[in-house]
């Protein structure tokens, strides 16, 4: 029997964030969120979720879903196919931005359709087993003090490994916070920090080789995450790896980031790189440029895709849906382990959804 999509739907939340993400940026005190329900003609229905970082764009993004959901209503549920309809209507755009993330969204809730049907969770669906996933956990604080408390907390779980988001300030208070996070976590512990894209090129090169003695796992987006030539100078002059890859718009922006060599890892975030279909799509081709692969943000959906991915690293652990969701990510030993059950494990806790409606 042939299936459709009967319906999409999408509500904007403001779910809690405690405690609030801030980065060298500003800070995001709750979680924008557009909860997407995708209805196929057999009842079947999918859930996913899209971050956006400001409720200045939650409007925007939640209507964006809408009105591309409305567009493939009756359209056939695979989710490849529906993914290659939408950007085949935004072709003379370059769907990129919310554009992407809305066709992720749905592409996600539909593959979530798919494994739901099939009566399988989405890790067996496509061809993995339910696995713990190794992954480290990401903090929110940048403040020496608040690092170290929320470095305990997040210690308790097991974790081997760490990032913290640097260059609010100088060198010396990134020296300052990845001193608070070693001990909070012990000499054992590997590090990683985020400078959120603020430096330009040769400030990057500076900090990064003073931060050298750090033994640091890697150095996240130290510039322009679009700057593609600036990163290679980065990595060239530096013995620290570089970490891109979560603001990628699709495979051919990962593509071209890895023919000019601009970092040594990449991360994959599943809203940005093209959904589910996005991500299956670009694995292979960092596997094939040797590059590891770690997850950003949704940890539900993204841990069942590392477990399929071949060079996967690790999974980051920042969970920012936690607060309208039935069952949020459970982590055992540093690891998420993910449910043996039908689907991508994301469902509703309505109650919160009702209160936290924006």
């Amino acid at each position: 029997m042939t299936t459709t999509v009967r319906s999409v739907r999408a509500r904007p939340v403001l779910a809690p964030l405690d405690p609030p993400l801030q980065t060298a940026s500003g800070e995001v005190p709750t979680a924008p969120l557009v909860l997407i329900d995708v209805e196929s003609s057999d009842g079947v229905v999918g859930h996913a979720y899209l971050f956006c970082y400001t409720p200045m764009v939650l409007p925007a993004l939640a209507s964006l879903v809408s009105e591309l959901g409305a567009a493939v209503v009756g359209s056939s549920d695979a989710p490849r196919a529906v993914e290659a309809e939408l950007r085949g209507r935004l072709r003379l755009l370059r769907p990129q931005g919310l554009a992407t993330m809305a066709i992720s969204g749905i592409d996600m809730a539909l593959w979530d359709v798919l494994a739901r049907r099939a009566g399988l969770p989405l890790v067996r669906l496509l061809g993995g087993s339910p696995r713990p996933v190794r992954a480290y956990g990401s903090l929110r604080r940048m403040a020496p003090d608040d690092v170290r408390v929320e470095a305990g907390e997040l210690a308790r779980l097991g974790f081997g490994a760490y990032k913290v988001k640097v260059g609010s300030a100088g060198l010396a208070r990134d020296r300052e916070v990845i001193a608070a996070l070693r001990e909070a976590v012990g000499p054992e512990a590997e590090l990683a920090v985020d400078f959120n894209q603020t430096l330009p090129v040769p400030e990057a090169i500076r900090r990064i080789r003073a931060l050298a003695d750090e033994g640091l796992m890697w150095v996240e987006e130290p510039t322009r995450a679009d700057d593609a030539a600036g990163h290679a100078r980065i990595r060239a002059a530096v013995s620290t790896p570089i970490q891109l890859g979560e603001s990628w718009w699709g495979e051919d922006e990962m593509t071209a980031s890895l023919r000019a060599d601009a970092g040594d890892h990449a991360m994959f975030d599943v809203a940005r790189i093209g959904g589910v279909t996005g991500w299956l799509r670009s694995a292979p081709v960092a596997h094939a440029a040797g590059r590891p692969v770690s997850s950003h943000f949704w940890p539900e959906i993204s841990a069942a895709l590392l477990a399929v991915t071949p060079s996967a690293f690790l999974l980051e652990y920042l969970d920012v849906a936690a607060g309208v969701l039935r069952s949020p990510a459970r982590v055992v030993d540093g690891a998420v382990v993910l449910p043996d059950e039908p689907g991508s494990g994301v469902d509703w806790d309505e109650d919160a959804v009702d209160r936290y409606r924006a």
